[in-house]
């Protein structure tokens, strides 16, 4: 079923995403923005964990997660360690949930507001995977450029 495929492919980007966060030479680094690149990998990081756990681990898994997307670009200055283990449990959070997902869950339709054409939950689990590599790829360009 698609939902071990995907499990993989989230594991793998999660866990390149915990390497591009250790790559960086200096942590503070992390936080770095410049008048071409809007947007710090410490903040990107927030954000990808933020995303996933709204949407995969609480609209589909029913966590109880709250998210408070602001601070996924406003906060400063978190630890890599703690941003690595939001990563860890991010990645628990994405497994045990796809991991429950049956055929029926997969095509059911999934809105996340009223405005918003027709997408079932298989395609919009693609599209948040897709949401994460092109983010893990923002993060890769940040740290060549800006990690000197």
């Amino acid at each position: 079923m698609i939902t071990q495929t995907l499990i993989k492919l989230f594991n793998r980007d999660l866990n390149k995403l915990i390497e591009e966060i250790k790559a960086y030479k200096k942590e503070e680094n992390l936080w770095l923005v410049s008048h071409h690149v809007s947007n710090s990998a410490g903040n990107l990081s927030l954000h990808i964990i933020g995303n996933l756990n709204h949407f995969i681990g609480s609209v589909l898994g029913n966590s109880g997660y709250i998210r408070q997307r602001d601070l996924e670009f406003s906060q400063k200055d978190v630890p890599v360690s703690e941003i690595i283990e939001q990563i860890e449990s991010t990645m628990i959070i994405v497994e045990n949930t796809l991991s429950k997902l049956t055929e029926n869950d997969l095509q059911e339709e999934y809105r996340r507001n009223p405005f918003e054409s027709y997408m079932n939950t298989e395609y919009f689990l693609t599209h948040l995977l897709t949401h994460l590599t092109y983010h893990l790829g923002q993060i890769n360009y940040h740290r060549r450029l800006l990690d000197i």
